[in-house]
């Protein structure tokens, strides 16, 4: 059973920074993207940014020059460095992770599918 596990966030002033990271259980898998979704309170779920596991990244435009993503693919966590941020970054932040599909060791045959963590909530306040 894959499971993602978010850590970090918590409450900051305006302009401040804070890190989140999301660890998959499980070091036997493999994982196509991964990144980070946030969703304010009334609002849809909206991506942050994302990273291959060849490390190519894509952001939001709202975040960019801002947030950094990254990940560790021998430990399947991806990370994600948060500066500047502002009262409109305020969230839940949930990690996404894209399984391969394939044979793994201890669990067999797995089928792809994306996976969500529970979400860690970040506030910002003015």
């Amino acid at each position: 059973q894959v499971q993602l596990v978010e850590s970090g966030g918590g409450s900051v002033q305006a302009g401040g920074s804070l890190s989140v990271s999301c660890a998959a259980s499980g070091s036997i898998y493999r994982f196509n993207d991964m990144g980070w979704y946030r969703q304010a309170p009334g609002l849809q779920r909206e991506l942050v940014a994302k990273i291959t596991s060849g490390g190519s990244t894509n952001y939001a435009d709202s975040v960019k020059g801002r947030f950094t993503i990254s990940r560790d693919n021998a430990k399947n966590t991806v990370y994600l460095r948060m500066n500047s941020l502002k009262p409109e970054d305020t969230a839940v932040y949930y990690c996404n992770a894209e399984l391969v599909p394939g044979w793994y060791r201890g669990a067999g045959h797995v089928p792809g599918g994306s996976y969500w963590g529970k979400g860690t909530r970040v506030t910002v306040t003015s």
